[in-house]
This record gives C-alpha cells, structure tokens and sequence, in this order.
C-alpha cells in the first residue's frame, strides 16, 4: 500500500489514524498548492481531485477518509479504532457521521468560501454568501455536541476512535482559518485538551 499525503486536515486524519494503529507504508505528498491535486495523474487516483489516496496492493485506489480508515481498520484489527464489535463499530460510525456531517463540513465549507475563496474559487464551485452562515451552523452543532460530551472522556465514551480524530483535526485547522473553538464549549475545550497531549497528533 502506499499513500497520497498533502497538507490539509483531511490527509492528517488518515496520518493520525495510521500513527494509533502503529500502520507505517511508504508515502507520497501531492503538492496541493500547486494544483498537482487537479492534474490527470492523480485524477486517475481520484477524480474529484482530492487528498488523500490510498494505493491497495492491487494497484486501485481508496478516496475518501472514512473508507480509508475502515479498511485499514478492516486489514489491521488491532488496536481497534473504530471497534471491535459491531456496536463499538456502529457507534463509532455513528458520531463520525454526526460530525462530518454537521460540523467538519460546515466549517470546510465556511473557511473555503470566506478566508479561502482566492485559492479555491477557481478550483471549486463557491457561494461567497454562504460562508458566514455555515460558519454559524458548524458553531451551532459544536454548542450541541459540548451537551453531549458532559461526563465522557471521548466522543465514545471511554474509547479513543476516529470520531475523536475527524474532529480534534478540523477543530485544530478551524483555529488556524479564522473559526477558533468558543471557550464557552468547555467539555470540548477539556476533550480538545486530552486529544492533544496524544503522540498520534504530530503524525
């Protein structure tokens, strides 16, 4: 296997993931400020353009960082990251769609039609006037989700998992682009706080 890998939040994911999983394979980083992103070798990787990508053995590719992270999850079991169980692994499904959905995407979106239409207006389809209310809504579910972490250590309880890692990831960028964590949120600052002291973070 071999990976794709830029800068972004979404390619540390996988990092991140790989790293508490102890998975190590070669990697290749794909200049996304350049554009190579967009040109024909690697929209044979994947054709919408994006990082990261995963090279199977085979020689076909993985996009996407869920179904990334599930099938190396899927081929390393041990230590598990989304679970070891079916209900561990719908849990862990279930809050890293919650907050793909209603937060990661939200703030993306926010920051790549505000702060960072130059770069991607002519790369993406953006709505300049859409920007400060997804913002809003990605505060709005982050103020929701704080109620739901009261008494839990991680998203999953007890357990560390990839939810943890998709949203300690855009929080972290968030607060680079102009979308930093309200310190009103206190079981996510606390949560936020946990997260980082973890080695996996510097992957």
């Amino acid at each position: 296997m071999k990976l794709y890998d830029s800068i972004g939040p979404n390619p540390r994911i996988v990092r991140m993931f790989m790293a508490e999983k102890g998975i190590e394979m070669p990697r290749q980083t794909v200049d996304l400020r350049g554009g190579e992103n967009r040109q024909e070798e690697h929209l044979k990787r994947n054709p919408h353009g994006q990082m990261p990508a995963l090279e199977l053995d085979d020689g076909s590719y993985l996009s996407e960082i869920t179904a990334i992270c599930e099938y190396l999850e899927e081929k390393n079991p041990k230590p598990a990251v989304i679970g070891s169980t079916a209900e561990e692994r719908a849990e862990c499904r279930m809050w890293t769609r919650r907050i793909d959905l209603n937060i990661a995407e939200p703030l993306a979106n926010g920051y790549r039609f505000g702060e960072g239409l130059k770069f991607f207006q002519k790369r993406i389809p953006c709505a300049p006037e859409a920007s400060p209310g997804l913002k809003s809504i990605a505060a709005n579910r982050l103020q929701w989700l704080n109620g739901q972490m009261a008494g839990k250590q991680y998203i999953c309880g007890n357990r560390f998992t990839l939810a943890d890692i998709l949203l300690y990831c855009w929080l972290d960028f968030g607060g680079q682009v102009g979308q930093p964590l309200d310190p009103a949120n206190t079981n996510i600052a606390a949560w936020f706080a946990r997260v980082a002291e973890r080695p996996s973070v510097k992957a």
